[in-house]
């Protein structure tokens, strides 16, 4: 990868992984489920000038924004919202990683290798360290619980996008800027039932300098500018070279958390995130290390 490319690459990995602390500013200023469906508006709304429609049939498209955008999010924005802190929560939404391999098994009929069941093993005994252990830290058993909740969504939504590339549709930045207008409509039924008109229409005409700024990182910078970066990233580099960069993410939110919000990790859950990375590096990197020790001892 050429200098300019990973300075790039580097770029995407701190909007990311900054993007938990953005979320927790925002979720400062609006309910979960408002700040999930004007984040959602945002990209609309603009993407929609700068990207074609995408031939992607709609009904591809609701399974898609409804597990990846709205299930994701609905439930990592309340999660964040019932103490669950945005450094961890930038690691346990990697549990997506593991999610998408049991769901590419049961629902894609995938053969899975062994390398890859010890690294299932391996992270989820790390979550396990980080979910029983909550000594010193404001995180809560259902803040937690919630973040897991997120990550299977976002599992679910890759297997909508393997499914859709699968059958030859787009599943570009295209289809990620017109499928956003889809989330609003669950996010503002669930702001109606949950919140009521009143906080919503306060939420609106209460948007400030904070909640702007924060509406427009996550859609503009973390989701547009981001995504689109990622794709560039994508088409000129193999992805197994470009993949595991996002290993980075939970780092840069970790150590953010710390930074600007005053989060604590105990020390138990330093060892539980350790064990956790262990395992998803050895999911990324697992096939090629085999390779390369195999190629050695023939």
């Amino acid at each position: 990868m050429i200098r300019k490319d990973m300075f790039l690459a580097l770029l995407i990995i701190f909007a990311w992984g900054f993007n938990f602390i953005v979320m927790r500013w925002g979720l400062d200023e609006l309910t979960p489920m408002m700040l999930g469906g004007l984040r959602f508006l945002v990209i609309g709304m603009i993407g929609c000038f700068f990207f074609s429609r995408p031939k992607t049939p709609l009904l591809w498209c609701i399974g898609y924004a409804l597990s990846l955008n709205f299930g994701q999010f609905a439930f990592l924005f309340s999660a964040m919202s019932f103490g669950m802190p945005a450094g961890l929560a930038s690691l346990v939404l990697q549990s997506q990683a593991i999610f998408t391999l049991l769901f590419a098994i049961l629902l894609l009929k995938e053969t899975i290798r062994p390398y890859q069941v010890l690294a299932i093993g391996i992270a989820i005994g790390g979550l396990a360290v980080i979910g029983f252990d909550n000594e010193d830290t404001t995180m809560s058993a259902l803040g937690f619980g919630l973040t897991l909740a997120a990550g299977s969504s976002w599992a679910l939504g890759n297997i909508f996008t393997k499914i859709i590339s699968r059958k030859g549709y787009d599943t570009n930045l295209n289809m990620i800027v017109w499928s956003s207008w889809i989330p609003p409509i669950p996010f503002f039924i669930c702001a109606y039932l949950i919140d009521g008109p009143d906080v919503m229409w306060n939420n609106l005409t209460g948007l400030n300098f904070k909640s702007i700024s924060s509406l427009a990182y996550l859609s503009i910078f973390a989701t547009l500018a981001g995504y689109g970066l990622w794709s560039h990233l994508l088409s000129r580099y193999p992805a197994a070279t470009v993949a595991p960069l996002t290993l980075g993410v939970p780092v840069v939110g970790l150590t953010s958390a710390e930074i600007f919000l005053s989060e604590t990790v105990s020390s138990m859950q330093w060892i539980g995130i350790l064990i956790v990375l262990l395992g998803l590096m050895l999911n990324t990197f697992g096939g090629r290390w085999l390779k390369k020790i195999s190629q050695r001892t023939a």
